[in-house]
């Protein structure tokens, strides 16, 4: 997935100079033919079905739409959607090939929600590609919302899933090359990772949601981002909306982003201004840093209207929406 530095001014220590190649250069993202800015991620009411998700992830909203164009429904697409890249070796930040923890580990946090308020989530899972078909299993057939750790991969395994090993040679030589100079401090100095989060809304109107993350490179082991939390990387209101986050997951939960997403959306305000006023929480703040991390949002409402809105320059979108798979640049609020 090529979406992957966010700060274009920063400087790369500590965790960013271990990033290398990971990393996209901001000009290559500059150089993507994208459908305009913001003014193209707001519609107005164009036919159903839809899915938008984070970053450049056209394949994923192919697969999709392909299920909402045949009649499926919101929950199987975005579940079969965000499988794509969570097969994707090559992603680095998304299910297998994810890059690792300090230790070596790859953990994947993952959730999912429904039209009906039904909700699944996986945190600190290893061993298992599809995160997020273990986190549906979690909201379907389980009492629980949340599965953890090893009860987590048990519980896949039970289902079905087989286990194998997630960290590709590729990711073990980035891991191999972060820890000449690693420093054990959990200090963000850039962003480093990011997160797949898709919203369809099918033939019915009915939205669902999910959303899938190796998470923070190098992260301490047992990290847990935004991503597997209801109300932080992922919420959906069938009466209302749904949002999606990405970007430094502990900015994320403090703010309670995609929950405080829809709410605003509840109150009036467009999927854009929502997004907008969400971000505001954040980089307003007292002591606010920041100008040293990203956070992005995507939301939709039930009219079929898109918003997307980040701190930083270079967060895209990806939206099916008309016959039209495009990736779109978000507006951003850091324009010093």
């Amino acid at each position: 997935m090529k979406r992957r530095k966010f700060i274009k001014t920063a400087s790369l220590t500590g965790v960013g100079l271990a990033m290398g190649s990971s990393l996209v250069n901001c000009e290559e993202i500059a150089s993507q033919k994208t459908t305009g800015q913001n003014n193209e991620a707001i519609n107005n009411l164009h036919d159903l079905p839809l899915v938008v998700a984070t970053w450049h992830v056209k394949n994923a909203t192919a697969k999709a739409m392909d299920i909402l164009q045949a009649g499926g429904n919101a929950l199987d697409a975005v579940e079969q959607g965000c499988r794509i890249e969570e097969a994707n070796a090559k992603g680095q930040t998304v299910g297998k090939g994810g890059l690792p923890d300090r230790e070596g580990h790859v953990t994947l946090d993952a959730s999912i929600m429904d039209k009906n308020g039904n909700c699944g989530s996986v945190v600190y899972l290893q061993n298992i590609t599809h995160a997020v078909s273990v986190a549906r299993k979690v909201m379907e057939d389980t009492p629980h919302v949340m599965l953890a750790g090893e009860g987590a991969k048990q519980f896949a395994i039970s289902k079905g899933f087989k286990p194998e090993d997630l960290l590709t040679e590729s990711s073990k030589d980035a891991w191999e090359k972060w820890k000449v100079e690693a420093k054990y401090q959990p200090i963000i100095n850039i962003e480093n990772h990011d997160t797949i989060g898709m919203l369809a809304i099918d033939k019915n109107g009915d939205i669902s949601g999910a959303c899938t993350t190796s998470g923070l490179a190098y992260k301490l082991g047992g990290r847990v981002g935004d991503s597997s939390i209801i109300g932080s990387g992922l919420f959906i209101d069938n009466e209302i909306g749904g949002c999606v986050a990405t970007g430094l997951g502990e900015e994320v939960i403090k703010t309670v982003g995609s929950f405080l997403v829809v709410e605003l959306m509840r109150q009036g305000r467009s999927p854009q201004q929502a997004c907008e006023e969400a971000i505001g929480r954040i980089v307003n703040k007292p002591n606010s840093n920041y100008k040293n991390f990203q956070v992005g949002y995507v939301a939709v409402n039930k009219k079929g209207e898109t918003g997307c809105y980040s701190i930083h320059q270079w967060f895209s979108i990806t939206k099916y929406q008309d016959g039209i798979n495009a990736q779109i640049q978000s507006d951003y609020f850091n324009k010093a």
